[in-house]
């Protein structure tokens, strides 16, 4: 897979990153608080669309892959002079879920930033749901030493798409629609003057 970057420096950077983070004095405090974060984690699509998925026992090692990816990602922001498309590297939706959970941890990410001296660049305007097996992504992660994506959390994004696809069909026949952006369960017939008094 050809690079824009040498990905012998981006991983050895990446590596540099994540070791640096892991050694931050906030490091326990930034793990414990993102694992409490689990229950605001749920989404319908990425993460759902691992085989028997169970948050208990995923959660730790999506947060793994997940601080990989930032790790990655402020290599590549950091040689590319800055550059937020280049840095927006392919992922897996499993593991972009996860990213966007990490990243909901704002007032300790920032510290971490500032006494690294990195940034760890996201915007959903520029991401790609296109992830491929054998990407830039593996190449720079392969790179950093860390061996192959786990491919329980690394889906490619064809298959994430035909998982979703059937999940949404489950989804559909308790009334969620579009990804479970929308339902058609009427909370106020179910629960009628409950629902009002709770709501006022």
């Amino acid at each position: 897979m050809e690079t824009t970057l040498d990905p012998a420096a981006v991983g050895a950077r990446a590596a540099e990153i994540l070791s640096q983070m892991q050694a931050h004095k906030l490091w326990e405090r930034f793990t414990t608080s993102s694992m409490k974060y689990s229950p605001c984690w749920a989404t319908y699509t990425g993460m759902p669309s691992i085989s028997r998925f169970n948050l208990d026992s995923d959660g730790q090692p999506l947060l793994v892959e997940a601080m990989r990816a930032l790790a990655l990602k402020a290599a590549v922001f950091e040689l590319s002079g800055g550059d937020e498309k280049v840095a927006e590297l392919l992922l897996s939706l499993p593991v972009d879920d996860m990213v966007h959970a990490v990243l909901a941890q704002h007032t300790v990410m920032s510290w971490i930033e500032r006494d690294l001296g990195v940034l760890f660049p996201h915007d959903t305007d520029l991401e790609d749901f296109t992830y491929t097996r054998g990407c830039v992504t593996d190449v720079y992660y392969a790179a950093a030493g860390w061996g192959e994506q786990p491919v329980r959390y690394w889906l490619d994004s064809r298959e994430v798409n035909r998982r979703i696809a059937h999940l949404n069909e489950l989804y559909g026949t308790v009334g969620i629609t579009a990804g479970g952006r929308s339902h058609d369960i009427d909370f106020d017939a179910m629960f009628g003057d409950d629902a009002e008094r709770v709501a006022v």
